[in-house]
């Protein structure tokens, strides 16, 4: 089920909010947790029921194994070492994750390699994989460190399985959302919480449907449709993926973040104002923000101590490994690795800038890192290498500069033909009209000159104007759904 639909938005999320606070009202703690955790089962079933199963044995062994881990030193027996029970637990979770998401890339891979035709298994990912899957890693990883306090097999279900989450994040952390669930003044309704988690979203809403969405029909012709790109289209394709990636995966935070409001559960904030950032550390601390500190904890810092001595250089080959390890993560092809990588070796690059302590204007380390970010992103959603070949090939002019055909009725700028440019249907390759640069440069200005939906919330206030605001963008993003369009997240 998604956000973005009829059935979520006028039968699934009244019908549960309603059960829910009747229940907490009538006292019946236990039954409404329940409630809430049914609830989240079905909202995952919604897309195909048989992978409920899959979600329900990851979490009694996720479970079981944290509980082992945790309850280690009380144990009479220890037939085995608490190292091999978090092995165990660790390499069961990467082997379901590598079967659903890898086994096609490396038989692809190994077929291209040997020349042997080996037939790919065409298995259909499961929604929320990766997700649930390194939310429990990080669970494990705790357990074995002795960090794990609430093991209340119904909060930790709750926390693995909570709707607004389950399929695209935030990536949540035990410590602050199991408590949550069991908090007594959460069970009660808190109208201000209703109210900004409406307002959230309702701005989430508008940025998926009626922003994200126009953009995905522009970035899908470049990268998918059209085989040869110019430079005006080629730079617009990359910009238009660029743009939808961020409203849309932006836009289900702010959704997920609202409805958790909603329920009185305060999901971790995951942008800030991301294409604001004036360098790639920067932006890092701003982008996916809990992926960010996901990497952080259980990447970089066990790779970091496993080299044994901490240094400069160290570090940075921690840092470059843990973006490797991530890009991967991401998805199973080679644009996601590249992508990590680039990242990668960004970060360590712009860690020694720091360590050198050069400047660079604000405005030029800000330009530098949008059009980096930018140009990552064509690895990150081209389907091929060639397909990024392709965008990268148009946005460098290879294929020549067409402009509008109306700079050619111009006397003076008709000239420009001299140099080659031509004129014509300019934006053909992406199938678009003159809104795609318009659109293009709004989407500019709003995401590095405004302020962004967390920071718009913090200065709503409960009159007139803030109500009209929401309501309009809410309604206008209901006449946009005409059809219903996943979450890019979704297939990661």
């Amino acid at each position: 089920m998604l956000f973005n639909s009829y059935e979520f938005l006028f039968l699934f999320l009244p019908v549960t909010f309603a059960v829910y606070f009747f229940l907490n009202g009538k006292r019946l703690l236990l039954a409404a947790n329940s409630w809430l955790l049914c609830s989240s089962l079905f909202f995952y079933s919604w897309w195909n029921v048989k992978y409920l199963p899959l979600l329900l044995g990851s979490i009694l062994f996720n479970y079981t194994i944290g509980n082992l881990l945790t309850d280690y030193e009380s144990l009479r027996k220890k037939p085995v070492s608490k190292k091999s029970i978090l092995v165990v637990g660790l390499g069961c979770n990467l082997l379901l994750l590598g079967y659903f998401k890898y086994t096609d890339f490396f038989i692809a891979n190994i077929s291209r390699v040997s020349g042997a035709a080996l037939p790919l298994q065409h298995i259909v990912l499961p929604l929320g994989i990766s997700f649930f899957t390194i939310t429990q890693i990080a669970y494990l990883v705790d357990s074995f460190e002795g960090l794990v306090e609430e093991r209340n097999l119904l909060d930790y279900a709750q926390f693995v399985t909570f709707f607004p989450h389950l399929l695209a994040g935030p990536i949540l952390h035990h410590k602050e959302m199991m408590p949550q669930f069991s908090r007594l003044r959460n069970k009660l309704i808190n109208y201000r919480n209703i109210y900004n988690g409406l307002c959230l979203f309702s701005v989430g809403l508008f940025k998926k449907v009626v922003i994200a969405d126009q953009f995905s029909q522009w970035a899908t012709a470049g990268f998918d449709v059209s085989t040869s790109l110019r430079f005006v289209d080629g730079w617009l394709t990359s910009l238009s993926y660029t743009f939808q990636l961020y409203f849309d995966f932006s836009g289900y935070s702010d959704m997920a973040i609202g409805v958790g409001l909603m329920f009185n559960i305060l999901l971790p904030i995951n942008f800030q104002s991301p294409y604001k950032a004036v360098n790639i550390i920067d932006f890092w601390k701003r982008w996916h923000i809990t992926l960010s500190n996901f990497i952080t904890t259980y990447l970089y810092a066990p790779i970091v101590r496993s080299f044994g001595v901490i240094t400069f250089w160290n570090s940075m080959a921690a840092i470059f490994l843990a973006m490797l390890i991530s890009g991967f993560w991401h998805g199973a092809g080679w644009g996601f690795i590249i992508w990590g990588a680039l990242h990668g070796s960004a970060l360590v690059i712009n860690h020694l800038w720091k360590k050198r302590k050069y400047r660079m204007p604000k405005l030029l380390g800000w330009l530098i890192t949008f059009n980096f970010v930018n140009f990552a992103f064509v690895f990150f959603r081209a389907k091929s290498l060639t397909d990024a070949g392709k965008v990268l090939q148009g946005m460098a002019g290879a294929n020549g500069v067409m402009l509008h055909y109306s700079i050619g009725r111009n006397p003076i700028l008709s000239k420009l033909g001299s140099l080659g440019i031509t004129f014509g249907d300019w934006l053909n390759g992406i199938r678009g009209t003159d809104r795609a640069y318009g659109m293009a440069l709004a989407a500019l200005l709003i995401t590095t000159l405004t302020i962004n939906s967390n920071q718009i919330i913090t200065r709503i206030r409960g009159d007139w104007k803030s109500f009209l605001f929401i309501c309009g963008a809410f309604f206008w993003a209901i006449m946009e759904m005409g059809h219903v369009s996943e979450f890019l997240y979704f297939q990661f």
